[in-house]
């Protein structure tokens, strides 16, 4: 997988916009009428205030406490750029926080201490122990944050989880299981070395120490060689317990021999030398980051038979924390426990394992744009497998309940890992599909508006993220002139520009929109304006001789409009069976509405086409159809003769012998609410609709906008299909991220 480029102007402006940093935080409950408020806060508030302090466990029954963790930092160690301070680590605070959100449906609050001074940082994180259910601790650097977690493990009774020791420690752990499983190796009988002995490093083999290594196999080395017995120089308590009686002196010499390699330590440690010199089979963990001790290539280069994994997203094998983190928080949470202990983390480690060795889902597969299946490339999970997230946390739970940390135990563990699956949000692990499906077909992207400061910005962006070659409309001065006022003025050589004015295939163009629109009015000067001057209809020819793949535009004229110019040169009308189909992505759920572009006032014959048109579109998105046709009418009532149409295009339908679920007509409570439609047993939908097929395009309109400003819906289309080429149309409100996901689109062929 390509690694993904940015600039820092793309960093600055991501966590800018829409609003100033990453979350925000909304209310659960009403909060309208004056009953609302007097629930909320006095005089209603004061009842579970009473029972809380009468009995402290009703806490994680009455507030969010049994679902909330601290993510703490003083940004002593932020990443790999050392001390930035307490403010200067809040972004990866504020980062950790939603990543918790997104992978377990953990709600989460960044807390950046301003001290070094441990007493107080752990005074400070001590006295808010009430307020959360556990406390993830960040960036923070040693040998304090061994003194620091030690001494909150020992004070609270919540929690206390140091992610930079222990994530790293668990997925480690998780993909040496398999590493010494494919190696046919038992982990009480290979030596393993150790390249780093600060916080991740300790964690690491402390943890696989607990889980069978023995303590004479396992030899430790930080940047003055190896921790044997006797060393004075540069020596702690935390490193003195890894201490071993050994000639050893250098990580060159603990090499020779050794069954695994685990580097938490700098880029180039490890030369191909010391990876020659270790036994069969081995196993080397190059995880320091952004680059390895010794990259796949190198160590690969002098050993076949090397299983090696790092800490970066584009080599196989990524030892990545969001793996651990979020899943050992949502067990332990659901189970309210005191602790993290070995145990479940060993739980955490060995259930990461286990799904390692399943076989992989398609829908993982298309996200990665590669079939995964286990083996020395695939021995850790990817971050994205939809099964983390009730798979993990059950292990993580009964092994809390097992070793008597939980203060409520999960009785019914079917019904568990059923909720579980619940929490997950269907929509990103889609649009991480659609990305791996596009970065894979490597589309020449056509984007029409080159003097608009969103399209280029989209453009760069394309580019830049591996998705094929950017093709801008426009002229290079003009184009490289706005490029520089974004303070993207390097990016002109980086993307290709087309001009009318100098291209070699006007001529062509012309001919063939000529020979198209000769009797429908044009005459050769109008066929010249329209191929040399409009960008929109230059554009499409472009695509339709092949001189790119795909196109998006829109951004600055109206839909309507740029359609009529589209059609001068493809078929995209209703009669010609485009649609237009808008997805709608809002609390974890997608729902499409169509047509939302094409048909102004569709017949039931025109109904019946648009819900194939839509299904197409669903299952391009990886969704198994359910259509509804919508009408403020459910089954006949009440009877209303504009209601007609959608009451005969299911009949339609009928007659087609078609291959989705469809139904209608309906309301949208009954298409959408799966309580409202056990009123109806006998609807053919087995679920709620994920496709709504409305009466008019004005109605489309008005749902998909009052979505989208009252809701917060996200909105991504609407999206052209039915046409030869693949089309996409932009709002004129298109931000640069909207044009972005349509681009995209088009590059995965969706539509």
């Amino acid at each position: 997988m390509p690694r993904q480029r940015f600039t820092r102007e793309d960093a600055l402006h991501f966590h800018m916009h829409p609003s100033p940093g990453k979350f925000e935080v909304q209310a659960t409950v009403p909060m309208t009428t004056q009953r609302d408020l007097s629930l909320a806060y006095s005089p209603g508030v004061a009842v579970p205030c009473e029972d809380i302090a009468a009995n402290p466990e009703l806490a994680y029954d009455y507030t969010n406490k049994g679902n909330l963790v601290a993510v703490i930092s003083n940004g002593t160690a932020v990443l790999g750029l050392g001390n930035l301070g307490a403010l200067g680590s809040k972004p990866v605070m504020e980062g950790k926080a939603v990543l918790f959100k997104r992978f377990a449906d953990v709600n989460s609050v960044d807390i950046e201490l301003d001290t070094e001074d441990v007493d107080a940082f752990c005074n400070a994180v001590r006295i808010m122990g009430p307020t959360f259910g556990g406390i993830n601790l960040e960036d923070i650097k040693a040998p304090e944050c061994f003194i620091i977690e030690q001494r909150l493990k020992e004070e609270m009774d919540i929690p206390v989880f140091h992610d930079d020791q222990h994530g790293t420690a668990v997925i480690c752990a998780a993909g040496l299981i398999n590493a010494l499983h494919i190696s046919d190796k038992k982990i009480e009988d290979v030596k393993i070395v150790l390249n780093g002995a600060g916080a991740a490093g300790i964690a690491c083999i402390e943890l696989l120490k607990r889980m069978g290594a023995r303590h004479e196999n396992c030899i430790v080395c930080d940047t003055k060689g190896v921790i044997y017995q006797g060393r004075t120089d540069g020596m702690n308590q935390w490193k003195s317990a890894h201490a071993v009686a050994t000639d050893l002196r250098s990580l060159e010499d603990a090499m020779a021999g050794a069954d695994v390699f685990l580097g938490v330590s700098a880029k180039g440690a490890v030369t191909p030398k010391m990876v020659e010199s270790m036994a069969p089979n081995p196993v080397i963990f190059a995880m320091a980051n952004p680059d390895p001790e010794i990259t796949p290539e190198e160590a690969h280069a002098v050993r076949e038979d090397a299983i090696v994994a790092t800490g970066r997203s584009d080599y196989p094998n990524q030892v990545n924390n969001v793996l651990g983190f979020p899943y050992l928080f949502r067990g332990a949470l659901d189970i309210h426990a005191r602790a993290i202990n070995d145990e479940m983390k060993i739980a955490c480690a060995e259930a990461l394992a286990a799904l390692a060795r399943e076989d992989v889902p398609d829908e993982v597969a298309m996200a990665y744009g590669l079939k995964l299946t286990f083996g020395r490339d695939y021995i850790i999970p990817t971050p994205f497998d939809p099964r983390l997230i009730h798979r993990v946390p059950p292990a993580v739970a009964r092994a809390g309940m097992d070793t008597g940390v939980a203060r409520r135990p999960i009785v019914d563990m079917d019904a568990y890992e059923l909720q579980l699956k619940s929490r997950m949000d269907p929509t990103a692990s889609i649009l991480r599909s659609i990305n791996a499906r596009a970065r894979a077909a490597q589309s020449r992207m056509i984007f029409a508006e080159g003097d608009d400061p969103r399209v280029l910005r989209a453009a760069v962006a394309y580019q830049r993220n591996g998705f094929g070659e950017a093709l801008v409309v426009g002229r290079e001065a003009d184009v490289a002139a706005q490029l520089k006022t974004e303070g993207l003025a390097d990016a002109i050589s980086e993307i290709t520009v087309v001009n009318a004015a100098n291209t070699e295939h006007l001529d062509t163009y012309k001919s063939f929109l000529y020979n198209r629109l000769q009797r429908s009015g044009f005459d050769s000067t109008d066929i010249h304006r329209l191929a040399a001057r409009d960008r929109h209809v230059f554009a499409a020819l472009m695509l339709a001789h092949d001189h790119g793949d795909a196109l998006v535009t829109g951004a600055t004229r109206k839909s309507a409009h740029v359609l009529d110019l589209i059609n001068h040169v493809f078929d995209a009308r209703a009669e010609d069976g485009a649609v237009g189909v808008t997805a709608l992505l809002h609390k974890g759920r997608i729902v499409l509405i169509a047509d939302t572009l094409v048909h102004e006032w569709p017949s039931d014959q025109d109904l019946a086409q648009i819900a194939i048109q839509a299904a197409k579109v669903a299952r391009g998105l990886g969704l198994e159809p359910r259509v509804a046709f919508v009408s403020f009418s459910t089954f006949g009532y009440p009877i209303s003769e504009r209601a007609t149409k959608m009451h005969q295009a299911p009949k339609v339908l009928d007659r087609m012998n078609v291959d989705f679920e469809y139904e209608g007509e309906m309301t949208v409570d009954v298409a959408l609410n799966a309580k409202a439609q056990e009123n109806y047993p006998f609807s053919r939908l087995t679920g709620p609709a994920n496709i709504l097929v409305v009466p008019a395009r004005h109605s489309a309109s008005i749902s998909v906008k009052l979505m989208q400003e009252m809701a917060g819906a996200t909105v991504i289309g609407p999206i052209l299909t039915g046409v030869d080429k693949p089309i996409q149309i932009l709002p004129t409100v298109s931000s640069v991220n909207d044009i972005m996901n349509m681009a995209v689109l088009a590059a995965s062929k969706v539509g």
